[in-house]
């Protein structure tokens, strides 16, 4: 704009000379007009200038706040990249517990259900127990009942049995030094005659004393209804060398038993249901059969009297 005032300028000096002055007026006016268009333009131009730099620095201002934001951004971003990553592997880790817990809540209740049923299978047995035991306590106090009635019982037999004892001793005891013991032992009264007071050698005929010997056995058994009475004969080791029925030993110790039950037998009182013989021979000595004493005591009829255990023994089968 300036370069086109000069050379406006210039054209006018150089024709000021031969213009007239209307022309030269116009010219001035003209150069007036120009002169302030130029003003104007020059402040436009300014005004641009100033604007221009103006812009530059708010450009510059928003190309740093633009870094910035792009840095802030950029930060932003790893932070949200970082927290959603975060997010993420709390969801997971909150899922898997959550499966955790729920499987471990299920576990649980399966547990808590098994340990119901244990504690309730537990109760019932304990229950069971107890009512056993209720039993077993009331089956043993009325055991220990029937045991009480059962020793009372059993003492009330050995003091018959001591009694009948002491009535055998009085009753035989004219025959003390005979050959005849009367004991008690193992609950039972043994009457042990040897065979000089009742046979002769080889024989199962009963003589006068030991007969009446017999007897006054017979005479105690009768007033005692409820023994049992076991007669057994016996002899020595020495064969038997006598002839008729008698075979051997076996055959005298069971015939001297018989004869001595057929005596027994004689009286009346007597159940003779409660009678047994036995023949033992040789086989159950008292005495050592090495000398003349111990055949003696050996040679001999045993009459052994039991109590009646009926009572006894359907007490013991219900304990």
């Amino acid at each position: 704009m300036k370069q086109t005032l000069l050379f406006l300028l210039s054209l006018l000096l150089l024709t000021s000379s031969c213009v007239t002055k209307k022309v030269y007026q116009d010219l001035e006016n003209k150069y007036a007009d120009l002169k302030k268009e130029n003003r104007r333009i020059q402040d436009e131009t300014d005004d641009c200038i100033k604007s221009k730099a103006d812009m530059e620095m708010a450009y510059d201002a928003i190309k740093s706040e633009l870094s910035d934001t792009r840095l802030e951004r950029d930060k932003n971003l790893a932070d949200y990249n970082a927290a959603n990553n975060n997010y993420k592997a709390m969801q997971a880790s909150y899922a898997a517990l959550e499966k955790n817990s729920n499987d471990a809540l299920q576990a649980n209740m399966n547990k808590n259900r098994e340990l119901l049923a244990q504690l309730d299978a537990k109760e019932k047995a304990l229950t069971a127990e107890q009512n056993r035991l209720n039993k077993v306590k009331n089956d043993l106090q009325a055991s220990s009942e029937r045991l009480a009635e059962l020793e009372n019982l059993m003492a009330a037999k050995d003091a018959n049995m001591k009694k009948l004892k002491e009535t055998l001793s009085s009753a035989l005891n004219s025959f003390e030094g005979k050959g005849l013991t009367v004991q008690q032992k193992n609950g039972k009264v043994y009457v042990s005659m040897e065979n000089k007071l009742l046979f002769s050698s080889g024989s199962w005929a009963v003589g006068a004393e030991g007969r009446r010997a017999v007897v006054e056995v017979g005479k105690v058994l009768a007033a005692n209804p409820d023994i049992a009475v076991l007669i057994e004969g016996h002899t020595d080791d020495d064969a038997f060398n006598g002839s008729g029925p008698i075979a051997d030993n076996w055959d005298l110790s069971t015939k001297r038993a018989t004869v001595i039950v057929n005596i027994l037998g004689e009286n009346k009182g007597i159940n003779q249901q409660n009678l047994t013989a036995a023949g033992r021979s040789e086989y159950a000595p008292v005495a050592s059969n090495s000398s003349a004493d111990g055949k003696a005591k050996n040679r001999r009829i045993e009459i052994i009297l039991t109590p009646k255990l009926d009572e006894i023994s359907k007490m013991l089968n219900q304990l």
